[in-house]
């Protein structure tokens, strides 16, 4: 188990990453009282358990679309699980530093072409259904232009206002994915 200082921030904003390099090196989640730290070797299983729930499910995706940024990797990681060639992302903004968030959710450009999806099977994923509100906006864009939208996410929050039809595990913890562990890179003097 790694223990986080409980002033940590996440470089990104949102209760995805808290910017403490000792999380990259777990490669198995671990829990302290308020943190979720999840390793890339459990992310992989995590990844192929969600796309294993999918088919089980009955439904077979046309199209992956991920919500930018976080849920671009696990997209990746279950398109391939699911054989779906066809993939996306929409870039959604909501979060804007630590606990901070706009009115609402904004899509931002580039814009997926959402009505050359009509009368397809999308499989549309997050890394975590927080508030839902953003999984919430970009499933209802792609109803509104005739998908037959499933979610799927790796963690869901028990403020969600959307439970994702996929998920790997429900937590009321700060998680830390190996993505965003770390701050951007900077140039090097």
């Amino acid at each position: 188990m790694v223990l986080l200082p409980d002033d940590a921030q996440s470089p990104g904003g949102a209760e995805r990453g808290d910017g403490d390099p000792t999380s990259l090196g777990v490669e198995e989640s671990s829990r302290d009282s308020s943190r979720e730290i999840l390793g890339w070797l459990e992310f992989g299983e995590a990844a192929r358990e969600l796309a294993q729930d999918v088919l089980a499910s009955g439904f077979r995706p046309d199209v992956v679309v991920a919500i930018a940024r976080g849920g671009l990797v696990l997209a990746g990681a279950i398109s391939y699980a699911l054989d779906t060639k066809m993939c996306g992302s929409i870039n959604v903004e909501f979060y804007t530093g630590v606990n901070a968030v706009l009115e609402k959710p904004v899509v931002l450009p580039p814009a997926l072409d959402a009505p050359a999806l009509a009368g397809k099977r999308v499989l549309l994923v997050d890394d975590v259904s927080d508030s839902g509100r953003t999984l919430q906006l970009v499933r209802d864009i792609l109803r509104g232009h005739g998908a037959d939208v499933h979610t799927v996410c790796l963690y869901s929050k028990p403020r969600t206002i959307l439970e994702p039809d996929h998920i790997w595990r429900r937590t009321a913890d700060w998680i830390t994915f190996p993505w965003s562990a770390l701050p951007p890179v900077t140039v090097s003097a």
